[in-house]
């Protein structure tokens, strides 16, 4: 197979990661092309800011030949150290040919369960990116948080504590609402893009589709999700908030062992893992 890596419309720290993939098909026999070629492509993100606007026009032209692509993107297990690699899309909207029989690699991805919490006093609603695709057809960031706001005092007095995404501010939206307040993220000291993440004193998370839903899940904590999470199978869905005082808690056994399979390091990359496991899903 040929595959071609948009390399050029990379993040900053990208680079390894493709040099890795590139490597990872020659281990098995492919061949690569960088920035334009008749392969499989393979971009970075489906952020469409900054240096990754232009991956959209690619995806949206595999999209209409009904051709695949594949998306690197930065991970949430080990920010930095571990990367998503799917099949069309990322979260639970990719591919990853899970491995629910296996947890060997849980294990080795440093991933414990935590026990279900049945205490907390905060509901954490956390933000994101609204310039990616994982966004489309969503109201503005401001708009869905205060719907969310709406739908959750129709059930719970809880406090709320808003948290934005670090990439994509939000005015001061929380004055003037009942019992809300705003944390901040804050940037890992010595990290290119890692924040702090804590469920301290949480008695629930909502998100959309971003990390802190699979983290909050890992933790113990039950979150409330749309279906293009990672966390979906064992979290509560985001349009029922009628359960926020007595959310699910279902067993997270098999789930955290597919949810291994979605990222890789460096090293494992460059062994064409990942790759190999794509492509029987291409063939």
């Amino acid at each position: 197979m040929e595959f071609n890596l948009w390399t050029q419309y990379g993040a900053l720290n990208s680079k390894p990661v493709f040099e890795a993939f590139a490597e990872g098909c020659r281990q098995l026999g492919h061949s690569c092309t960088y920035n334009g070629g008749n392969g499989i492509d393979v971009i970075w993100s489906v952020l469409w800011n900054g240096r990754m606007l232009h991956n959209q026009k690619i995806w949206s032209e595999n999209k209409r030949l009904n051709k695949p692509t594949i998306v690197l993107e930065v991970g949430g297990i080990k920010r930095g150290t571990t990367w998503k690699v799917g099949l069309n899309g990322i979260n639970r909207d990719g591919n990853y040919l899970p491995d629910s029989n296996d947890s060997t690699r849980a294990s080795l991805q440093g991933l414990k369960l935590k026990p279900w919490r049945t205490t907390g006093d905060f509901i954490l609603v956390c933000g994101q990116h609204n310039k990616s695709l994982q966004w489309q057809n969503m109201p503005s960031i401001s708009n869905w948080f205060l719907n969310i706001y709406d739908e959750i005092r129709k059930h719970t007095d809880r406090p709320i504590l808003l948290r934005p995404h670090p990439r994509c501010r939000l005015d001061q939206i929380e004055r003037g609402l009942r019992n809300v307040h705003r944390q901040e993220p804050m940037q890992l000291v010595n990290t290119y893009d890692d924040f702090d993440m804590t469920f301290n004193d949480i008695w629930a998370t909502v998100s959309h589709s971003s990390n802190p839903g699979a983290q909050s899940i890992i933790a113990g904590v039950p979150s409330f999700v749309s279906p293009s999470s990672l966390a979906y199978d064992v979290a509560n869905d985001i349009d029922f908030f009628h359960d926020i005082e007595d959310p699910l808690m279902p067993d997270r056994t098999q789930w955290l062992n597919d949810y291994a399979w979605t990222e890789f390091t460096v090293e494992e990359i460059s062994q064409g893992i990942p790759l190999k496991r794509l492509t029987s899903m291409l063939e």
